[in-house]
């Protein structure tokens, strides 16, 4: 039987090297800082579209103190 996080692991991997594929491909003629800004914008709707559909989001204002900035 696979543990729990495996085949998270392995997701987790291939879409590591795609995202190596398609940055080669994708941005050959576009600024490499305008590149990194579009590829942020993909990861960060990734990232909280799960949080937003588990309803596992939470203002930081809920963070213990020990985690919100000085």
């Amino acid at each position: 039987m696979l543990n729990n996080w495996l085949p998270w692991a392995l997701l987790s991997a291939c879409f590591a090297a795609l995202t190596a594929v398609f940055a080669k491909l994708g941005v050959e003629k576009i600024d490499p800082n305008y590149a990194t800004f579009i590829r942020t914008l993909v990861i960060a709707i990734f990232i909280a579209a799960p949080l937003l559909v588990t309803g596992g989001f939470q203002s930081p204002a809920t963070l213990p103190l020990a985690f919100r900035p000085a």
